[in-house]
């Protein structure tokens, strides 16, 4: 069976999970291509207020499918299509989500599992979940456009760390080099990841995707223009920032439409 991406919806909650069955879900072509596909699908739904990545079975994904690699990048023009127009689109199509994202780690999260859990905002493991990108041994480089994720979330030093040395990092190390939000036990991972995106979820889904968009634009070095210190207050407009005010002043819970 070849591998895919499934979709699912519970209530405002997207589940996406990386399958591909007997092969730790190694990310195939194919699947890179739904995956993009699933983003966007998620990208222009505004009744969604969280994402959950995770994988089927024991792993959430061992990395790409090497042995297609023999045919998708047979040439130096194969490869630059498969890694720029599947995977690094796939990759920042995650990052670029205005909807919060949190990976939901268990097992293998090696390479382009790595790559995919590094573009999500929060990422939640288990405890013998294990970390790495061991291509060093395998003769090739990391392609630029798939590392963006993974150096805005550990730094250069990290970065450098998993790919020089290829070694395979436990999931408490994962935690303290940064790779990681937190580390629950095994068998707690989905519920926490389904806890985090409940929380989220009861919060204005307007102020989550400012939030997202501020954070990313912050990492640039230039500073904020007077337009933009101004669109930072855009929520002064908004009919939920409205009701979270009454609410907090009537002591109920507040109900945010994301208007």
């Amino acid at each position: 069976m070849s591998g895919e991406i499934l979709f699912e919806r519970d209530g405002d909650v997207a589940l996406l999970t990386l399958s591909n069955p007997g092969r730790l879900n190694a990310i195939n072509a194919a699947m890179w291509v739904q995956l993009r596909e699933a983003m966007a699908r998620i990208h222009a739904d505004d009744s969604l207020r969280c994402v959950i990545l995770s994988g089927a079975g024991e792993a959430f994904a061992a990395g790409g499918d090497i042995e297609e690699f023999l045919t998708v990048r047979a040439t130096v023009d194969d490869a630059l299509h498969y890694h720029d127009e599947l995977v690094a689109r796939a990759l920042d199509a995650i990052r670029a989500c205005p909807i919060p994202t949190v990976a939901a780690i268990h097992g293998a999260c090696i390479g382009g599992g790595l790559e995919i859990a590094g573009c999500c905002d929060l990422r939640i493991a288990g405890e013998s979940a294990r970390f790495g990108a061991p291509i060093n041994k395998l003769g090739f480089s990391m392609y630029p456009g798939e590392m963006a994720g993974l150096l805005e979330l550990v730094g250069p030093a990290v970065l450098l760390e998993i790919l020089l040395e290829g070694r395979i990092l436990p999931a408490r190390e994962a935690l303290q080099k940064g790779l990681l939000t937190r580390v629950v036990d095994d068998e707690a991972v989905m519920d926490e990841a389904r806890a985090a995106a409940a929380r989220i979820a009861a919060g204005a889904p307007l102020v989550a995707r400012w939030h997202k968009q501020w954070v990313h634009r912050l990492t640039r070095a230039e500073p904020l223009s007077a337009a933009e210190k101004r669109a930072a207050f855009d929520f002064l407009a908004t009919d939920d920032y409205r009701e979270g005010l009454d609410a907090f002043l009537s002591k109920r819970k507040p109900v945010f439409k994301g208007r």
